[in-house]
């Protein structure tokens, strides 16, 4: 029982600051969303589209991190700082080589994949009004992508060494820079432009630049006392081939299956978009209200990986095990509580938006469904993490966006355009296909066959 106790304890010292981090920037999100709302239904849903784009490109980038991030949390418990220094070389060349393709794509291709979204039927949304301010979001969303890019490198390095307070530094700074703004720039308050739309992208992509500059030049400050991996980091960016070639084969895997994932979402969200334009705009509010609470799951889940890893990497196999068991039933058991906040909030929350009864009966559904799933989503996190940190990256591949686009993405399609099927029921029935993950997930973790030491 003690041993249970300084585990949870453990998980919860590296978990909490990454929950306040990153729940402050969702609530900043929330924040975003309604003051965007007060602006009416197409911008709550050109905000919500631009939105799914530059989500699977943040999924892209953490993938393209998490498979160095694997051997870094190996090699810190092997207290080997060579190696976790190549872990943090290569990270730079992976996120360059996908912050490059993703400008690309969202310059010459943008406006493409917003028409996606549009083709479903409203009689309130006007789908050119709608268009028009999707792309301009979109446009000057571009500027913030560079400044997340490096945020990203330096904060997956500082918790994989046990350090998650200087990215929750920066992450509140970073909100207190987006709320300000967003204030002044939305509605033009003290003497600013009246921007709207825009002017809550301009805030975002300053919030974005004092995120990095803080987290950047906090970890070079403390390089000698604290972070030796800091130390010559830039004397080259080169890694030795063989070092290269391993991470890079478990990290395409976990680069793909991110970016699958989060492209899965975003195919999901259209098939939705085909019932009309009211439920993108629906799912945009409880977006905006469950992210702000799953980040609870998703920092525990984050945790999990760290420590079994660096358990792993200890050669401490038979406590890994242990340790993964007791870490995964805690995280389901956190959940509830989630979905007890969620649902009694449910009919409340989404009449903060300017928008239609319609949209906020949508919303207070979409609430109440994902909310009741949010046990097994917060289990499964835990144990997707917990595959992860033994580096089977090829079986969370399998096991997450595979499924996604060979389960989850047909059954909604086919239910969307061919079933009498409500969008509520639909919903549901999808979320609820997670459950068979859970059950061969679990099989994998009893079976022991993602104990091992990479490094």
């Amino acid at each position: 029982m003690k041993k249970d106790r300084e585990i949870f304890k453990r998980a919860l010292v590296l978990a909490v600051p990454m929950m306040i981090q990153n729940g402050i920037t969702n609530a900043v999100g929330l924040v975003d969303n309604i003051m965007v709302g007060s602006l009416g239904t197409e911008a709550i849903t050109a905000v919500s589209i631009a939105g799914q784009l530059i989500f699977v490109f943040n999924l892209g980038i953490f993938g393209g991190l998490s498979g160095p991030g694997i051997y870094g949390a190996q090699y810190y418990g092997q207290k080997n700082v060579e190696g976790f220094r190549a872990a943090v070389r290569i990270k730079h060349l992976i996120s360059f080589a996908v912050l490059a393709l993703g400008l690309c794509l969202f310059i010459f291709g943008g406006d493409w994949l917003i028409g996606l979204y549009l083709k479903g039927e409203s009689a309130d949304i006007d789908p050119v009004l709608t268009r028009e301010l999707s792309r301009s979001y979109l446009n000057i969303m571009l500027w913030g992508l560079p400044p997340f890019v490096f945020t990203q490198i330096y904060a997956s390095s500082l918790r994989e060494t046990g350090e998650s307070l200087k990215p929750m530094i920066a992450g509140v700074a970073s909100v207190v820079v987006d709320v300000v703004f967003n204030w002044l720039l939305i509605y033009g308050n003290l003497g600013f432009p009246e921007l709207g739309v825009r002017g809550a992208a301009i805030a975002t992509v300053m919030a974005r630049f004092a995120e990095c500059f803080i987290v950047v030049i906090s970890t070079f400050a403390a390089r000698k006392k604290k972070h030796e991996f800091m130390i010559s980091l830039y004397k080259t960016l080169l890694v030795p081939r063989n070092v290269a070639k391993k991470m890079l084969i478990k990290t395409l895997p976990i680069f793909f299956n991110e970016f699958l994932w989060a492209g899965g979402i975003a195919v999901l969200t259209q098939c939705y978009s085909q019932r009309g334009l009211d439920i993108v705009a629906g799912l945009n509010i409880s977006n905006a209200l469950c992210n702000l609470l799953n980040v609870v799951f998703i920092a525990l889940g984050n945790a999990v990986g760290i420590l079994i890893g660096q358990t792993l990497g200890a050669k401490r196999y038979d406590d890994a095990k242990r340790e993964s068991f007791k870490l995964m039933w805690f995280t389901g058991a956190v959940s509830f509580i989630l979905t007890a906040i969620l649902i009694s909030i449910s009919a409340i929350f989404p009449n903060l938006y300017d928008t239609s009864e319609e949209v906020r009966s949508y919303a207070a559904s979409f609430i109440i469904i994902t909310a009741l799933f949010f046990p097994v989503q917060g289990f499964l996190n835990a144990l997707y993490f917990t595959l992860r940190s033994g580096g089977k990256t090829l079986v969370t591949f399998f096991f997450d966006s595979v499924f996604s686009w060979v389960v989850s993405i047909p059954t909604a399609f086919l239910l969307c355009q061919f079933s009498p099927l409500p969008i509520l029921a639909i919903y549901a029935i999808i979320q609820a296909a997670d459950l068979i993950k859970v059950c061969v997930g679990y099989a994998l973790i009893r079976k022991g066959v993602w104990i091992s030491n990479i490094v």
